[in-house]
């Protein structure tokens, strides 16, 4: 028999800065009130800048590692989804594997904009219930507002700074991860996106001139984009997992925009209360938004054992996508070791394996001058 594919383990990590709509008010040409109605936002979390898209993506994981009662060792994949990644390359799962110590991982990089972490999700759960492997870290991460401009009113009041983390684990236990839906349409790519930094605009002084390097948005037509595939994914993977919307609990979607998430509620005909809303607080974190607001609903007390939840998300590409799960837990287990104590571990380790390279660098160029 196939393992089930469970999410035992669950984190975020935000920016401590706040960032209010009063204070971009006094940056671009607007106003609490305007951005609310508009919106649905009143604050977003802002990286300082020693805060990166790594560092936050490795504070998720700690945080969900330690829920799931698992040492960074027993982790077998590290997948992190990130539009702002640290590097071009590496990888920042790379990086992330590294900081927490997981000897035994791999590691990539997931590139599906704000509908990424449904994506990496939907690859995690196929590789456990495949037998591939058995643990893996599914992470969304970004530091958006270094892709900002903040001179631009249509996207500077959107977006914020954050991570959240998933572990997703082999159990014979039915239940976990149910079904998945994965869609792209690349002729709206140029509806959203960051049009220079890549292989088609390098960077140089034009590309820097005209503020290609920020976010570019056509606003109007994401708006009906998403309006129409949110509530359609959603009803398709509910439909894939032989359910019905009266069978699920609650539906987390992506944080864009609260006026999307109340026409997609309106699309499946349910009431608000069935789908978490926090993007008064947290903004538009893209690939994160849909891990941090499970991690907040769960200590509210809206996630119990045994709930079946449906995620949904869309973003640049343009690609949308949604899950459905139902909840375990952490499952029971032997492993009693806390991830944060890897932490120095982790430091001094990736500090030795630094110097042995650095030694037989040395070792090498002797033997061949």
């Amino acid at each position: 028999m196939s393992p089930h594919a469970h999410i035992t383990g669950w984190g975020m990590a935000v920016p401590e800065r706040i960032m209010t709509n009063n204070e971009i008010a006094q940056m671009v040409d607007t106003n609490d009130e305007w951005i609310v109605s508009m919106t649905g936002i009143r604050e977003r979390r802002i990286a300082n800048k020693d805060e990166t898209t790594a560092s936050l993506a490795t504070a998720a994981a700690l945080k969900a590692l330690q829920v799931a009662n698992l040492s960074p060792s027993s982790v077998d994949l590290i997948i992190v989804s990130t539009s702002t990644p640290e590097y071009i390359f590496p990888a920042t799962a790379c990086l992330v594997q590294d900081s927490i110590g997981a000897k035994h991982a791999g590691a990539f990089d997931v590139m599906a904009a704000c509908s990424g972490f449904i994506f990496a999700l939907n690859i995690a759960a196929n590789a456990v219930r495949t037998g591939a492997t058995r643990t893996v870290l599914v992470i969304g991460a970004e530091t958006l507002s270094r892709l900002v401009n903040w001179q631009d009113r249509s996207t500077c009041i959107l977006f914020g700074d954050g991570a959240g983390a998933f572990v997703v684990q082999a159990s014979e236990d039915p239940g976990g991860f149910l079904s998945g839906v994965i869609r792209s349409d690349g002729s709206g790519g140029d509806l959203l996106s960051v049009p220079a930094g890549g292989s088609a605009n390098p960077t140089s002084l034009h590309t820097i001139h005209d503020g290609l390097h920020y976010i570019q948005m056509n606003g109007r037509e994401v708006f009906r984009f998403a309006t129409r595939v949110m509530s359609q994914a959603t009803q398709e993977a509910v439909e894939k997992a032989n359910l019905t919307m009266n069978d699920i609990k609650l539906v987390i979607p992506h944080q864009a925009n609260l006026r999307i998430i109340e026409a997609a509620a309106r699309g499946l005909g349910i009431s608000m209360d069935r789908c978490f809303v926090n993007i008064d607080r947290y903004g538009n974190t893209s690939t994160a938004s849909i891990p941090i607001a499970t991690v907040e609903a769960y200590q509210k007390g809206l996630i119990s054992p045994g709930d079946r939840i449906a995620f949904v998300g869309f973003g640049a590409g343009l690609t949308w996508g949604s899950a459905v799960v139902e909840w375990s837990g952490p499952l029971p287990g032997i492993r009693k070791l806390r991830p944060y104590s890897y932490r120095w571990y982790a430091r001094i380790r990736s500090f030795i394996l630094r110097l042995l390279r650095k030694i037989d660098a040395w070792i090498w160029d002797r033997q061949n001058h």
